[in-house]
């Protein structure tokens, strides 16, 4: 088995599986060492498919089963109840088809899994900043009770990401948040500078949920850009002058036998 984190709330959901995937148990070599599901990458694609089908494997599906979207940090959301031959633009999937594998590439940004375990429907999403501010998670949640799943019944996790003490940011940046999100000032903290912020990421996404409707909603309390050994990076590769990075993945699936 792959080196999984999960989440308290996900765990306890009858007929749902799901798993956080590190950078670690992979085929990748060199600067995306090893778990790399990022087909964007400069990596061997071979590998990059090779450890897609380790992840489906893993799951307990056939690698055509895990369907991943073209991610362009949007709030478009797909309805899947079937694997596709080319993946479409988009940032969220839901499904109530049981076991299609819905993953969720990240590299700093939040990946969020959800479930309604009574309804049977999940859903991954993935929120950049752009994404978060956009509205990909209220699409994702309209998605799911559409399906018929109920706010009062959804959970969801935010999985590994940029945490707010290694995401500093300008003053643009906040004046963005101020114009888009006037309440969002309780997610920045003071900089290294006065022009400097320090923006919390996942509070800013769980705040989100919680505003859609989706009270029971927790992070996993992984920081991506601190933890170089379990994580892919873009800031931290930025930093580093790496010219590129992996991928990593969250994954959730219904598996009526859970």
């Amino acid at each position: 088995m792959l080196p999984q984190l999960h989440a308290p709330l996900l765990s306890a959901t009858p007929g749902v599986r799901h798993a956080f995937y590190t950078r670690r148990g992979g085929a990748s070599r060199g600067l995306y060492a090893s778990l790399n599901f990022g087909r964007g990458s400069k990596d061997d694609p071979r590998a990059v498919e090779t450890n897609r089908a380790l992840a489906a494997e893993d799951m307990g599906a056939a690698p055509e089963r895990l369907l991943t979207a073209y991610q362009i940090h949007s709030n478009i959301t797909h309805v899947v109840d079937r694997p596709w031959a080319r993946a479409p633009e988009g940032d969220a999937l839901v499904t109530g088809a049981p076991r299609l594998i819905l993953g969720a590439l990240s590299a700093d940004c939040a990946p969020i899994l959800l479930a309604d375990g009574e309804a049977q429907v999940v859903a991954s999403a993935h929120a950049g900043w752009k994404g978060a501010i956009g509205g990909v998670i209220d699409s994702v949640v309209e998605a799911m009770c559409a399906q018929g799943a109920r706010r009062a019944h959804i959970v969801a996790a935010v999985g590994p990401c940029i945490a707010q003490p290694s995401y500093e940011v300008g003053r643009d940046f906040l004046e963005r948040f101020e114009r888009d999100a006037p309440d969002s000032g309780r997610f920045f903290a003071p900089g290294a500078d006065v022009d400097k912020r320090q923006f919390d990421l996942p509070g800013f996404v769980l705040d989100r949920l919680r505003r859609a409707g989706v009270e029971r909603c927790e992070w996993i309390g992984r920081d991506t850009c601190a933890e170089p050994a379990e994580f892919y990076s873009n800031r931290r590769a930025v930093k580093r002058g790496e010219g590129d990075y992996g991928r990593l993945m969250s994954v959730i699936m219904l598996h009526p036998d859970k």
